[in-house]
C-alpha cells in the first residue's frame, strides 16, 4: 500500500529541489543523448506558458508549484517531487491547473491518475482541492465521419482515435466545464476546459509559436499506453536515482521538467 506524507510547497529556486534536477541531469546524459524537440513538443511548452499568463490575468496564482512529498511503499520512504502547472490558492481551498496540448483525447485519460494522486497529497494541506485540464485540442478528430475518414486513409494510427465527448462519457471522474469559474467548483471531478489553436495563437502571437507541424507528422503515433511515471523522478533514503523511472521521453514528465529548466 502507498501512502503520502510531508508535503511541502515550493518555488523552482529551492536549493534542494535544484540540486535534484541535476543530479538527474548528469544521470540522464550519461544513459543517452535526448533527441531534439519536436514542433509540437515545442508548441506544447509555448501554449503552457501562454495559459499561465492567461490564468494569471484572471485569478492570483501562487509561485510555489513545485509539490515535495513523501511516498512510503513497504516501510521505506522516498522523497519526490513533481511540476504543477498552476496552483491557485484562497484560504484553504487550493485549484491546480494541468496543461496539455495534444491531437489525442486519450491525453485525458492519460492525466486523470496522476491528477488524482496531486489531489491526494495536496488535501494533506487543504481540505478542498480542485482540479483542471486546460486541453489545447491541436487536432482531435471532431466528428465519427472524421474518424472514419482518418482510419481510411493511407497512414491510419495504429488503433481508432476516440473523440473528446467519447472520452468525458467513459471516465467519470472528468467533467467539462464552460468557463474558468465552473472549473473551480468541485473538489471531486477534474474540471476540463477545452482551448483551440486560435485561441493560443491569440494570447502568444503566431510568431511566438512553433507551428511547422508536417515534419512531426512523419514520426510514429504515440504509445497506446503511457509509462508509469507519475512523479518528476524520486530518491530514496540513499538518494539513488528511482529504479523505476522510465526514459521514454513521449510521457516522462522527468525529460519535461528538464528541458523546461534548459538543463538538457
Amino acid at each position: 500500500m502507498t501512502t503520502y506524507g510531508r508535503p511541502r510547497l515550493l518555488t523552482a529556486a529551492d536549493k534542494r529541489y535544484r540540486a535534484y534536477i541535476e543530479q538527474f541531469t548528469i544521470a540522464r546524459k550519461n544513459q543517452k543523448a535526448m533527441r531534439p524537440p519536436r514542433q509540437r513538443d515545442l508548441f506544447g511548452g509555448q501554449a503552457e506558458v501562454a495559459l499561465r499568463q492567461w490564468l494569471g490575468e484572471r485569478i492570483e496564482l501562487d509561485e510555489r508549484r513545485i509539490l515535495e512529498y513523501e511516498e512510503r511503499r513497504n516501510r521505506r520512504g522516498f522523497i519526490k517531487y513533481r511540476e504543477l502547472d498552476a496552483l491557485t490558492i484562497v484560504g484553504r481551498h487550493a485549484h491546480v491547473f494541468e496543461i496539455k496540448a495534444s491531437r489525442t483525447a486519450n491525453a485525458l485519460r492519460r492525466a486523470v491518475g496522476q491528477l488524482q494522486e496531486t489531489r491526494a497529497i495536496l488535501r494533506l494541506l487543504y481540505p478542498t482541492v480542485a482540479v483542471t485540464i486546460l486541453l489545447v485540442d491541436t487536432g482531435i478528430p471532431a466528428s465519427v465521419e472524421a474518424v472514419a475518414a482518418l482510419m481510411a486513409g493511407e497512414r491510419p494510427p495504429s488503433r481508432r482515435p476516440e473523440l473528446f465527448s467519447e472520452v468525458l462519457t467513459a471516465v467519470p471522474a472528468l467533467r467539462f466545464a464552460e468557463d474558468l469559474a465552473a472549473a473551480g467548483t468541485d473538489g471531486e471531478a477534474i474540471g476540463v476546459l477545452r482551448f483551440s489553436v486560435e485561441a493560443i495563437i491569440a494570447i502568444a502571437g503566431a510568431e511566438h509559436l512553433a507551428l511547422d507541424w508536417d515534419a512531426d507528422d512523419e514520426e510514429p503515433e504515440e504509445p497506446d499506453e503511457p509509462r508509469p511515471t507519475s512523479s518528476l523522478y524520486a530518491t530514496s533514503s540513499a538518494d539513488e536515482p528511482n529504479p523505476t523511472a522510465e526514459d521514454d521521453d513521449d510521457d516522462n514528465p522527468l525529460a519535461a521538467a528538464l528541458r523546461k529548466a534548459g538543463l538538457t
